[in-house]
C-alpha cells in the first residue's frame, strides 16, 4: 500500500469483479434495447476503469474521450468547458457515459445535457464510485460499481494533484496530505 493511503477501501479483485457483473448488465441491457453503445470516457480519471468495464461488454461497441473542466466565478456554478470534444457527431445515438465518481454531480450533468442538445438518442452514465452525500444535482448513474462515504479517495484514476490515478485499488488519502 502506498505511504500516503490510509485505508483501501475497494480492493483490485473488488474492482475486477464490479466490472464483470456491470458488463453483462450493460450487454443485456442494450442487447434488450436492440441499441449498441457510443460508450464514451471522461478524461482522465475514467480511463482505467473504461479499460476494465469495456473487456466485459460483449458488444461491438465504439469508444471515444471527453475532456472536460468545470469552472467558477463569473459563470453558473456547473458550468463546463470542453477541452476535448467527440470525434465524430452524437446525432441518433445511444451514449454510454463512463465516469470515475459521481461526486457532486454537476460537471455530469452539464455533460450529459451537452449530449443530448448535440442529438444523442439517450444518454446512460456508468460509474465505478458514487459519493451520494456530495450530490448537489438531481443526477444517478444508471451503473453503480460502488458506493462509497464522503471520504478523499485516489487511485484505479481518482487522483490528488494529478498523482496516485495509476494505484491499482481505490484508497482513502491520508488527511495530512491535502489539510
Amino acid at each position: 500500500m502506498n505511504e500516503v493511503v490510509e485505508k483501501v477501501l475497494v480492493s483490485q479483485e473488488e474492482i475486477i469483479n464490479r466490472c464483470v457483473e456491470l458488463g453483462a448488465q450493460i450487454t443485456e441491457d442494450y442487447k434488450k434495447a436492440g441499441e449498441v453503445p457510443y460508450v464514451v470516457g471522461l478524461l482522465k480519471g475514467s480511463v482505467p476503469f473504461l479499460a476494465e468495464i469495456i473487456k466485459h461488454i460483449d458488444l461491438d461497441i465504439q469508444i471515444d474521450f471527453m475532456d472536460v473542466s468545470s469552472y467558477e466565478g463569473t459563470k453558473s456554478v456547473g458550468d463546463i468547458r470542453i477541452d476535448k470534444d467527440l470525434d465524430c457527431s452524437v446525432q441518433g445515438m445511444s451514449i454510454l457515459l463512463v465516469e470515475d465518481i459521481v461526486d457532486t454531480g454537476r460537471t455530469l450533468k452539464e455533460v450529459e445535457r451537452t449530449l443530448l442538445n448535440k442529438g444523442a438518442k439517450d444518454v446512460k452514465v456508468v460509474s465505478l464510485l458514487d459519493k451520494p452525500d456530495r450530490r448537489v444535482v438531481d443526477i444517478e448513474a444508471e451503473y453503480v460499481g460502488f458506493k462509497i462515504p464522503n471520504e478523499f479517495v485516489i487511485g484505479y484514476g481518482l487522483d490528488y494533484n494529478q498523482k496516485y490515478r495509476n494505484l491499482p485499488y481505490i484508497g482513502v488519502l491520508k488527511r495530512e496530505i491535502y489539510e
